[in-house]
């Protein structure tokens, strides 16, 4: 099995902050949502998790593995999007014609980064790498496999598994905080 899960919330959430690759550790509510996930999800297999190295997603992943045996290994390629000059910013969607909400609404038309950010292409390329060379051939061996990573990494994921890496579906799933999410 492979499954899925995106870090529990920060200031910057609450805030409605562009994060991407800026480390921003969880505040309380995130540490109380990995908590009440560990409790959730206790019974659920786990041979493995792979996991961004950013600290809320690490934070996350320490707190719903506590007292159990299951190796975390960190791995770049799960790595939050890069959001460049706009990592920061506060409530985009209030911006008019901030062109990094082409990315929130429009994903297939976001073909260019913003300055200094990441583009889609980088995303899927080194997401779909990371599922090649890593997942798979576990899952070939039969193990379960949890990923923690972030929101537009993880939809990326999900979009190559669900919907054969269709752009206009990547946020068609949804990535809620500290929900276990079973890809395969």
């Amino acid at each position: 099995m492979l499954y899925i899960m995106r870090h529990g919330k920060t200031d910057w959430n609450a805030k409605k902050k562009i994060q991407g690759g800026t480390d921003i550790p969880l505040n309380d509510e995130g540490r109380a949502m990995a908590e009440a996930a560990r409790r959730e999800y206790k019974d659920v297999p786990i041979d493995i998790c792979y996991c961004s190295p950013l600290i809320r997603a690490k934070e996350t992943a320490d707190i719903f593995l506590k007292g159990r045996d299951i190796p975390i290994v960190y791995d770049d390629r799960l790595k939050e999007m890069g959001f460049g000059i706009y990592e920061g910013v506060e409530n985009s969607f209030s911006i008019p014609g901030c062109p990094v909400n082409e990315f929130f609404y429009h994903p297939e038309k976001y073909t260019e980064p913003v300055e200094g950010g990441e583009s889609l292409d980088n995303l899927f390329g080194r997401t779909g790498a990371f599922l090649d060379e890593v997942v798979y051939p576990q899952l070939a061996e039969g193990k379960n496999i949890l990923i923690i990573g972030h929101g537009a990494m993880n939809s990326a994921i999900v979009c190559r598994i669900k919907f054969g890496g269709d752009r206009s579906r990547f946020w068609e799933e949804g990535i809620p905080n500290c929900k276990l999410i079973q890809l395969i």
